[in-house]
């Protein structure tokens, strides 16, 4: 059966951007650039945006491209007979399932807070009346398991549809919409009167809030989040990059993913800070921040309705891309293995990620007294095996199979990441990629452990 490709290369670009983009780098971007002195972390965040996270991000998309298959298959083709590289390929997927189980589940918690604004549900609601609402969603199992569910019908509702006709076209809207929503937001935010102390805040550079929180913590913090906000490790990358077409080189496409990435990202910040120093805000709240912290501005705001209707929205597009993504990477994977058809593989996975959702939905309530030792709940527990042991060892994998002689190798990866117009990866640069970026990436992962366990 012939490989699926998209459409056009804004496809492309908008379903990579997409999976990237997600609730991570939209909470947490301008909180930790807040925290680690605005614009000085920004450029060290760059930095290592440029220097790591495009580098790893241009093998993925170059096994993709060069196999033209999914995650465990595109080894299978690539590796030479008698390799095990393959076996990442099935670690990859268990992240991918392992995402879902708590990503779906707070996805929803975005689509709830959405209608809850367009019902008037926060009308003459703040403060502890505000937390009260979030607790009172988080002990209900079936508000939980609902809101979860309808994100799981969405989603393989979606990738149903097929590559172009439903994945690409209607992640295209979304994208669209999400770019759409968060200008219209950010310009409100900025013209909020008393908001040009949240904006000086945000983008001033601080060294004395930098020094404060600690000069090698500021480092590791921009190094984790370049690396973490770009999805890289579980062939979230890379199912896209066997959809895409070869006229254009690796290294531009993925230079405009992270750009677009990170714009999104920044842009939040213009949202966040101006409003919440409008209306006396605590910002240093971290992930609470969306669903406590946030609410009380929209409260004290005038037309806070439809500003909490639009920010939940845009949250919740945010969040669906990723999840589209994802569950295209997981059918595309179902289907190269075993042949199935796109149908049957929607229908399986369906069943298998409402099932496998559902510890996540019920370790607020039914099962809230499970901890994982040094860990926390069942939530934290998986986005740990996520975040902290998958992504980054993922992405080391990822990286020795393009450069080591052992592997794929360094001229089979550059050959095919300069295949097409556009930016060129430098042949001179092989011993940096080579040497110097395994290091890189093996201490963003040692970094989050530390980070995670002291």
């Amino acid at each position: 059966m012939e490989r699926e490709k998209l459409g056009s290369r804004l496809g492309f670009i908008l379903l990579s951007a997409g999976c990237a983009i997600g609730l991570g780098n939209v909470w947490r971007f301008p909180y930790i650039t807040g925290e680690y002195g605005g614009a000085v972390f920004v450029l060290i965040y760059l930095f290592f945006l440029v220097a790591v996270g495009v580098p790893v991000m241009t093998m993925e998309f170059a096994v993709g491209r060069a196999a033209r298959r999914s995650t465990v298959q595109a080894y299978r083709v690539l590796e030479k007979p008698g390799q095990k590289w393959h076996l990442h390929g099935y670690m990859a997927m268990a992240g991918n399932y392992l995402l879902m189980m708590f990503y779906t589940v707070i996805t929803g918690w975005m689509l709830n807070y959405f209608f809850q604004y367009c019902a008037g549900g926060f009308e003459g609601v703040s403060g502890e009346g505000i937390d009260a609402m979030f607790n009172d969603m988080l002990a209900d199992p079936g508000t939980m398991i609902f809101w979860m569910a309808v994100v799981v019908v969405l989603g393989f509702g979606v990738c149903s549809l097929g590559l172009q006709k439903g994945v690409e076209r209607i992640t295209k809207v979304i994208m669209l919409a999400l770019l759409a929503l968060i200008v219209v937001l950010a310009i409100h935010s900025i013209t909020l009167k008393g908001g040009a102390e949240g904006l000086k805040f945000y983008l001033l550079p601080d060294l004395d809030r930098m020094l404060e929180a600690g000069v090698i913590e500021t480092v590791g913090a921009a190094m984790n989040q370049s690396f973490f906000t770009l999805s890289l490790g579980i062939g979230a990358m890379q199912i896209f990059g066997s959809y895409m077409k070869s006229d254009r080189s690796l290294l531009g496409e993925s230079v405009r993913i992270a750009a677009l990435d990170t714009f999104v990202a920044f842009t939040a910040g213009l949202i966040i800070f101006p409003a919440c120093f409008a209306y006396g805000v605590d910002t240093t709240s971290g992930p609470p921040l969306i669903f406590l912290t946030l609410p009380n501005v929209f409260a004290a705001m005038p037309g806070g309705r439809l500003w909490g209707a639009l920010f939940f929205l845009f949250m919740f597009f945010a969040a669906l891309s990723t999840v589209i993504a994802v569950f295209e990477n997981i059918v595309s994977c179902w289907m190269d293995n075993w042949g199935l058809s796109r149908r049957r593989a929607v229908l399986a996975n369906f069943v298998i990620i409402l099932i496998a959702s559902l510890p996540c939905a019920l370790g607020y309530n039914v099962w809230s007294g499970v901890v994982i030792p040094h860990i926390g709940d069942i939530q934290t527990f998986e986005d740990f095996l996520v975040s902290n042991l998958i992504l980054p060892i993922g992405s080391v994998v990822y990286l020795l199979f393009c450069v080591s002689r052992w592997g794929w190798g360094f001229d089979n990866y550059i050959g095919e990441a300069n295949t097409g117009e556009g930016l060129k990866v430098p042949r001179g640069l092989r011993v940096y990629l080579t040497w110097v970026l395994p290091i890189m990436v093996v201490l963003v992962l040692v970094q989050a452990l530390w980070t995670f366990f002291v």
